[in-house]
C-alpha cells in the first residue's frame, strides 16, 4: 500500500491544567526501522494515565511534545527488517505507552499480539492494559480463588469494570462498587455482580453482611478514603490490591490494622510484573486472550470518537462520565 507522507496527531507541547497544552498537530509519518512495524490505528483507548500525563502528573513524564494513546488496535501498514510472521494488513493490538493517539504509530514486533476476531477494533483497543491489570492483580498477586468475594471499587472505569468481569470468569462471587447509582444499573444489567454498592454513603457494614464477614479481596484503583474503609471490611487473611489513586489522595494504614486483622496490602504494577517476569507476562496475555476469544470476557466500549474529538473524550474521563473505556478512533 502507499503510505502518505503526513498524519495526523494529538499532540502534547505543554504540560498545562485544562488540556490548553494539546492539540491535533500533522507530522509526518513515521517510518519503521529495523523489528518494527508500522501501525495504522484504527481503535485507541483513552485510559486516566492519559489525562494525568497532559498535566506531568503521572509518573512516567515523557519529553515533550508528544503524542499520548497506550492501548491500540489496527493494521499493520509497513515492516522494517525483521524475522516474524508478521504481514502487512494483519489485525493486530499493541500496549505503546505513548503514541496511539494518531493516524499511524511504529511498534517493535515483538510487542504486537493478533487481534481476535471475537472482538472490534474498539473492542480490542480496550481491553489490554485494564484486562492485563486484573489479570495480574486477582491471579498473580491476590491468587483468587473460585466463589471467593471480590468487591472491585471504581467497578465502572476502565479497569475497575475490566476486574468485575474478569472475576465473575474466575468463579469468584463480586461486589461491584461506584459512587454513582446509574454506573452500577448499568454494571448490574451487563455484567451481573452478585451485588452493587453505592460507597458514597460508606460500605463497611454493608460488606460485611453482604459477604458474612468481610471481602476476601478488594481491588482499589481510587485510594483516599475508599482505602481507609477498605481495611474495615475486609476479611481475616485477605488481599487488599492498591491498583492506583483516583481520588487523589494516597491513603496510609497504621501496620496494627493489618497485623490484627491478619490481612495483606498487595501493590499491584501489571506492566513492571511482566517486565521482571517476561514468560509470566506472556502467560498473562495469553490466558486473558484465551478467554476473549471463548466469549467470557466483553470488554465495555463507552464511546467511539474521531481524532478531531479529542477533547470531549478526555473531559468525559475527567468529569468520571465513562463506564468502561472511550476509544479515539483516528481513521473516522
Amino acid at each position: 500500500m502507499t503510505l502518505p507522507a503526513e498524519m495526523h496527531a494529538l499532540q502534547v507541547s505543554e504540560l498545562t491544567p485544562g488540556l490548553s497544552g494539546c492539540g491535533v498537530a500533522k507530522l509526518p509519518v513515521p517510518e519503521p526501522g529495523p523489528g518494527e512495524a508500522l501501525i495504522r490505528v484504527r481503535a485507541a483507548a483513552l485510559g486516566f494515565p492519559d489525562l494525568l500525563m497532559t498535566e506531568g502528573k503521572y509518573q512516567h513524564k515523557p519529553p515533550l511534545p508528544f503524542t499520548p494513546g497506550n492501548d491500540i488496535a489496527g493494521e499493520i501498514a509497513a515492516l522494517g527488517e525483521h524475522g516474524s510472521e508478521w504481514a502487512t494488513g494483519d489485525a493486530v493490538v499493541a500496549t505503546l505507552g505513548i503514541g496511539g493517539f494518531a493516524e499511524y504509530a511504529n511498534c517493535p514486533v515483538d510487542r504486537l499480539r493478533r487481534k481476535t476476531e471475537a472482538l472490534s477494533f474498539e473492542q480490542a483497543a480496550a481491553f489490554g492494559v485494564a484486562y492485563l491489570t486484573a489479570y495480574v492483580a486477582l491471579v498473580r498477586r491476590a491468587e483468587l480463588r473460585p466463589a471467593e468475594w471480590v468487591l472491585v471499587h471504581g467497578a465502572a472505569g476502565g479497569v475497575g469494570l475490566a476486574a468485575v468481569d474478569l472475576a465473575r470468569a474466575l468463579g469468584a462471587r463480586v461486589i461491584a462498587a461506584s459512587t454513582s447509582d446509574r454506573k452500577l444499573a448499568i454494571v448490574s444489567e451487563e455484567y451481573a455482580p452478585d451485588a452493587t454498592l453505592n460507597v458514597s454513603r460508606g460500605f463497611r457494614e454493608e460488606v460485611k453482611r453482604i459477604t458474612g464477614g468481610g471481602a476476601d479481596v478488594i481491588y482499589d484503583p481510587v485510594g483516599g478514603d475508599v482505602f481507609d474503609e477498605s481495611t474495615r471490611c475486609i476479611a481475616f487473611g485477605g488481599r487488599l490490591l492498591v491498583i492506583g489513586f483516583a481520588s487523589g489522595r494516597i491513603a496510609t494504614v497504621p501496620t496494627n490494622i493489618p497485623l490484627i486483622k491478619g490481612f495483606s496490602v498487595v501493590g499491584v504494577r501489571a506492566g513492571e510484573y511482566g517486565r521482571r517476569h517476561p514468560e509470566r507476562g506472556e502467560e498473562n496475555f495469553d490466558a486473558i486472550w484465551a478467554l476473549a476469544e471463548a466469549g467470557r470476557l466483553r470488554p465495555r466500549v463507552h464511546a467511539s470518537l474521531p481524532l478531531d474529538g479529542w477533547r470531549e473524550a478526555f473531559e468525559m474521563m475527567r468529569e468520571r462520565k465513562v463506564i468502561g473505556r472511550v476509544i479515539i478512533a483516528p481513521d473516522r
